[in-house]
This record gives C-alpha cells, sequence and structure tokens, in this order.
C-alpha cells in the first residue's frame, strides 16, 4: 500500500507573482479548486511538498495528496492514467514508455533538480571514509557465475586493514528510482545481479535508521536523506572517474564532480490533466520556484537554461521523452548531459 505523506510542512512564500513566466494569472488562484494526484519517488517527494506547501497560500481549495510508492511504483499507476503527475527520481523507461502511449496516456517530461545519490555508513564507523565504484561492486554484487555467491561478507575483504566485521546492507527497493539508478551504475553491462540479501526499504527514513543503529552497515539513498541526518550518518566519499576522492556537496553535485552519482530528479505530467487550470498553476508555480523549492530540501537547483526549457515545454505542450531513441524497431537509451539531451529535438513521442 502506497504511503501518503502528511503535508504538514507550512513553507514561507517570499514572493508572490501577478503573472506567472508561464503566462498564468495568479491573482485568481484562491479561487481554483479540485485534487491533483501525485504518486511516485521519495526522493522527489519533498521537493514536491515544499512545492505544494507554498502553494496552498495561493490556491487553498486545491488538495494535491502526495504519495511515496517509488518511481517504479508511481509510473505504474501514470502510464494507467491514475495520477496527473509522477515524481521520478530517474527518466522513464522505455517499457514505461510503451505502457503510456498503449493506454492513451501522453505526458510532459519536466526536469527539477539535480540529487547526489548518497553512499553511508553509520556515525560510529571509523574505517570507511572513501570508497572506489570497483570497491563498491564487492560490496553490493553477487557473482556473475554464482548467484549465491556474495563478494564480500565482511569488511576486512574489502580492504584488509578493516576489521572482519559483517557487511549488512541497507537499500531502497526495486521499485525505488534511486535503486535503478544505483544499479546502472554499479552492475552495468556486467552480467551480474544486486546481492539478495540487503534490508530493503521504500521509506528513506528507514533505511537511515537502519544505517545509524545497525554496527557495520551500509546504505544509499538521496542526498537530502543524508544532509537532514549528518548527525546519526557518515558520507563515503567517492572516487570519481579522474581519481578524486569527493564528497556530496551541493557544489560538487552542480558541478559533475561528484560522479558517477549525480542524477536530475523530474516530474512527468499526464498533458490532458495539464489542461485542468489547478493542474496548470501547480505545475507553473512548481516551476518558478524549483529552484528555491530545491535549496529548502537540500537538493540542487538546475541551470537556468533547463528550467527555461521546462517552462517552455509545459507551456507549449511538448510532450514524449528526451531519454530513448528508436532506430529499427529497437531502443536505445540516450548517452549524454541534461543540458545535452533536454531540448525539443531531442523529443520522442
Amino acid at each position: 500500500m502506497k504511503t501518503i505523506l502528511s503535508v504538514s510542512i507550512l513553507a514561507t512564500v517570499t514572493c508572490f507573482f501577478t503573472t506567472s513566466s508561464i503566462g498564468q494569472d495568479t491573482r485568481g488562484w484562491k479561487d481554483l479548486e479540485g485534487k491533483i494526484n501525485v504518486d511516485g519517488s521519495s526522493t522527489v517527494a519533498p521537493i514536491t511538498i515544499q512545492a505544494d506547501a507554498s502553494f496552498r497560500k495561493l490556491a487553498p481549495k486545491v488538495k494535491i495528496p502526495v504519495g511515496v510508492s517509488g518511481t517504479g511504483g508511481g509510473f505504474k499507476r501514470f502510464t494507467k492514467g491514475e495520477t496527473d503527475i509522477s515524481d521520478a527520481s530517474r527518466p522513464i523507461k522505455f517499457a514505461e514508455f510503451e505502457s503510456c502511449k498503449k493506454n492513451g496516456v501522453s505526458f510532459i517530461e519536466i526536469p527539477v533538480a539535480y540529487d547526489g545519490l548518497t553512499i553511508a555508513v553509520s556515525k560510529n564507523n571509523d574505517f570507511v571514509d572513501t570508497l572506489t565504484v570497483d570497491q563498491l561492486k564487492k560490496i553490493f554484487l553477487a557473482d556473475k557465475k554464482d548467484k549465491s555467491f556474495l563478494n564480500a561478507k565482511s569488511w576486512k575483504e574489502i580492504n584488509d586493514q578493516w576489521p572482519a566485521s559483517p557487511i549488512k546492507i541497507f537499500a531502497p527497493g526495486t521499485d525505488s528510482g534511486t535503486f535503478d539508478y544505483f544499479k546502472e551504475v554499479i552492475v552495468g553491462k556486467s552480467g551480474s545481479s544486486m546481492r539478495d540479501d540487503m534490508s530493503v526499504s521504500e521509506d528513506d527514513n528507514v533505511l537511515v535508521q537502519g544505517i545509524a543503529k545497525t554496527d557495520g552497515a551500509i546504505g544509499f539513498f538521496g542526498a537530502s536523506y543524508y544532509f537532514s541526518n549528518t548527525d546519526k550518518l557518515k558520507a563515503v566519499k567517492i572516487v570519481n572517474p579522474d581519481g578524486e576522492a569527493v564528497e556530496v556537496s551541493a557544489a560538487n553535485i552542480e558541478s559533475g564532480k561528484y560522479a558517477p552519482f549525480s542524477r536530475p530528479l523530474f516530474i512527468y505530467v499526464n498533458s490532458k490533466s495539464a489542461r485542468r487550470p489547478e493542474v496548470r498553476a501547480f505545475v507553473s508555480h512548481y516551476l518558478d520556484n524549483a529552484a528555491g523549492l530545491a535549496a529548502k530540501v537540500q537538493y540542487v537547483g538546475l541551470p537556468d537554461q533547463i528550467t527555461a526549457a521546462a517552462k517552455k515545454h509545459f507551456k507549449t505542450r511538448k510532450t514524449g521523452t528526451h531519454f530513448w531513441s528508436v532506430t529499427g524497431g529497437k531502443a536505445t537509451k540516450k548517452e549524454g548531459s541534461l543540458t545535452e539531451l533536454y531540448t525539443v529535438d531531442q523529443l520522442v513521442k
């Protein structure tokens, strides 16, 4: 059962728009009514909740329950037309895209912030400060040939200078976009699989508590959950492709130094729902304030050019995804930065 977050955050609206940059007159928003159904990523949910909290100052009659069934769980509902907006911590998968088309659901793909997937250990862990991607593979992967063999069961197997204490892993559930992104980086095209003895949860707060209270624990989730729990957790520096050990921080995420674990976050808006005035108003407000909303929950705002492109996409109802190409009936995921891919000529409908 999906969880509905209690929207108790009373964000302070520091500025009011007479006319939004997407062309809507905000003076009439106080009379708007309706319900906007949102579900999906627990990583994106805090931004959406902040957007709702400030939007309610302008449109108090509009109700926006925010579900957190995970990116995959959110897309399962979205592709059937059950929700108006799907929060996603990864781009839509091609199978999900095809399901949308099969069910007559067109959508507008909108990036809203950057996040850095954080690898964390308990605060009392005094030996793990830095990890390479290869070391993470030894921790998180099952062997390619024998799925029952776990590459590393103790920390000493990762570094012989570390204690022989057991490794205990906490990870998002498989419906999570965070899980998908981590798996994409760690598994890649190796033919291996993620080990199956992890403690999993779609609730990132459960993961935080599990890592904080368990000796020898390690886990991963969005940076916001680490930034909110620095008194309980220690973030591990990750060695990037340039060989530099980099800590997770807003500056390192924005610059791209925190690689390969920096990623964009999205909302997907049902184009039919976008015809409704309350949905147009909410998404307009979301985009006009995206950078500030992201900062409030300790994510990183997008470059102005990306936000401007997202506003134009929404205003002109540019539907489709920027992250897949289809040639000869075969789908291929596009490679490149958000700046390179988020353009009209990259859209596939």
